[in-house]
């Protein structure tokens, strides 16, 4: 089958090195999945479409909007038999009861007044249904159009039948990416149902293949891009809740349940459909990614549940301008969310200043492997989450996959997060999470080589191993010897290790969970010291007895110096990290450490 998943294992190379030079070798966090050799689409908006796609983050367009006689755009809706008295059945109980868009909000009333207008939408959009199934309606839309999509559960039948490996597509598999089993662009248009439950085809594809990319290819534009078909795309349930309208990929009969096999690769796919917003329904049971943004720039996924996808709730790739925000992501065996290979505009951008290109935000990010991730995940930031109940929480790192562009990892920005009590363990026998990666139980968060990041202001409290960890991944372990091996970066690139440098945790209240009630972490900060490492920098913390003296680091002390701050050794750190990766009987990462 051709997949984006599965690369070729490299630990042995890793473990020689390891040995050879007496360095770490850094815990495999983001090797689940392997991408096609993708590129930063143009951050300027695309004003061959009018409106301008791309170039920011699209605005959402009012459910009441796509009735208009004159919208930018046509409006199609994919209902079913039972739709509209779904419908009216959960706005009544919105309207009596309430509901929540995350598990941690307050619960949400639907006024009475709002409740009879969703009714009336409802009963319009029932009235000019044309579809029973959602691709089809994405298939016959175009730049700046509208998909409604009424209450209801999506298996997609159609779609779900179409072959993996379609042999209508034999002729493109030369295309495929390095023998690395990821396919082309041209691929996906032709046979957009071969991985993909729902295919967005966001541009015309060129009639030349990819080029072959080494680590000197400048990834800042994509070659060969061709013009908006479906750029400016929105999609929307018409439901009072994101759990009215579930697309399931595998099948399966529970909503937000891991009861189900799963089925295609990915629920949604929005590819190069620049300015593609997603809003108010639930994706499930995908084989790897509930929603996938590939070379979009300009994308929104609000009010959106991603629970029980195999590898990932949400990923994008090589994507900018990109908002995820009221989200619930539980149940992936990789990471809730994941914004990797993020367009490089921190530390390294060409650009004339740094910007955040991705945002997280007013998320659930829970019971996962990880609730976030992202190798290479450059100048995201995540604020005002709730991060909870996942083996590790907040990850980022520096691991070169085939395919990552953006080596280095740089400039993270995570502040005013709840991040707390991250002690599942999805190694355990009976676990609902298949896990597909392998971390550190019981972690807060960490930085698994990355330079510039920032954590601040963020209340971090009762993850029993460690708060925050940061180590360093050698240049001599990321990247292959040569280009031929990895074609992302290489080890001649780097003559001084280049990542876990200049990161600053600040102003964050360790150990005390809202209200007061002490709640302490096994330790709160936990650094590597790992030489070169310099300029990272801990200050104005408070711990659990609320004051700068109550927190607990390994060293104890740790530099608040930027300037002067210089790591001195790791020993049996770096141990510990050499013992995990290469998963020896002496690593205690599967095992949940106990309370403090």
């Amino acid at each position: 089958m051709l997949r984006e998943r599965t690369g070729t294992s490299r630990r042995g190379r890793w473990a020689a090195a390891a040995i050879a030079a007496a360095i770490l070798a850094v815990p495999a966090t983001a090797l689940a999945h392997v991408e096609r050799s993708t590129y930063w689409p143009d951050p300027a908006a695309d004003k061959g479409v009018s409106p301008a796609a791309g170039g920011k983050v699209p605005k959402y367009r009012s459910l009441r909007s796509a009735l208009k006689k004159k919208p930018p755009g046509d409006t199609r809706v994919v209902c079913q038999d039972d739709s509209l008295q779904l419908a009216k059945e959960s706005i009544s109980e919105a309207t009596k009861a309430g509901f929540k868009l995350r598990p941690s909000e307050d619960t949400r009333k639907l006024k009475r007044k709002k409740a009879r207008k969703l009714k009336k939408l409802n009963r319009k959009f029932d009235k000019r249904c044309e579809y029973s199934e959602i691709q089809p309606a994405v298939t016959d839309s175009g730049n700046n159009d509208r998909i409604v999509i009424m209450p209801g559960t999506y298996t997609e039948p159609t779609s779900a039948a179409k072959p993996e490996n379609d042999p209508a597509c034999d002729n493109l598999k030369e295309d495929s990416d390095h023998g690395t089993g990821a396919v082309s662009y041209r691929y996906q248009a032709a046979c957009p149902n071969d991985q993909n439950l729902i295919a967005i085809i966001g541009r015309e594809p060129s009639s030349q293949p990819d080029p072959t990319v080494n680590p000197n290819t400048d990834r800042h534009g994509i070659p060969n891009v061709g013009p908006c078909i479906r750029c400016n795309l929105q999609i929307e349930g018409s439901g009072a809740t994101p759990d009215d309208v579930v697309v399931d990929a595998g099948n399966g009969p529970v909503a937000g349940g891991p009861q189900a096999g799963q089925g295609k690769d990915v629920g949604i796919r929005a590819e190069r459909a620049d300015g593609f917003y997603l809003r108010n329904v639930t994706l499930q049971h995908a084989e790897e990614h509930g929603v996938y943004p590939v070379e979009v720039d300009g994308y929104a996924i609000d009010r959106v549940k991603m629970l029980y996808n195999h590898e990932y709730g949400h990923l994008s790739f090589t994507s900018d301008h990109g908002l995820v925000s009221n989200c619930e992501a539980a149940g992936s065996g990789d990471a809730g969310v994941y914004p990797g290979a993020a367009a490089q505009t921190g530390e390294q951008t060409i650009e004339k200043r740094q910007r955040y290109n991705q945002e997280i935000t007013k998320c659930d990010l829970h019971h996962n492997v990880l609730g976030h991730s992202g190798s290479m995940g450059d100048a995201i930031d995540i604020n005002h989450n709730d991060v909870y109940d996942n083996a590790l929480g907040i990850s980022v790192d520096s691991i070169s996959s085939a395919g990552h562009p953006g080596y280095p990892q740089d400039k993270l920005l995570v502040e005013h997060n709840k991040i707390y009590s991250n002690n599942f363990n999805p190694y355990v026998e009976g676990s609902d999470v298949v896990p597909t990666v392998g971390v550190a139980v019981g972690t807060g968060a960490w930085i698994a080589g990355g330079n510039a990041n920032v954590y601040r202001d963020n209340r971090i409290y009762d993850n029993w191993r460690r708060g925050v960890m940061l180590f360093q991944v050698p240049d001599a372990i990321a990247c292959a010897p040569t280009p031929e091996e990895n074609e992302t970066c290489s080890a001649t690139q780097f003559p001084e290790q280049s990542n876990s440098h200049r990161n600053k945790f600040h102003d964050n209240v360790m150990g005390i969970a809202p209200g007061g009630a002490k709640l302490p972490n096994g330790v709160d900060f936990w650094w590597a010291e790992q030489p070169p490492d310099e300029h990272n920098c801990w200050f104005d913390n408070i711990g659990s007895n609320g004051k700068e003296s109550g927190v607990t680091s390994d060293p104890d002390p740790l530099p608040s110096d930027c300037d002067s701050s210089l790591g001195s050794g790791g020993g049996v750190k770096v141990t510990e990290l050499i013992e995990c990766n290469f998963e020896l009987p002496t690593c205690t990462w599967a095992t949940t450490p106990p309370r403090p």
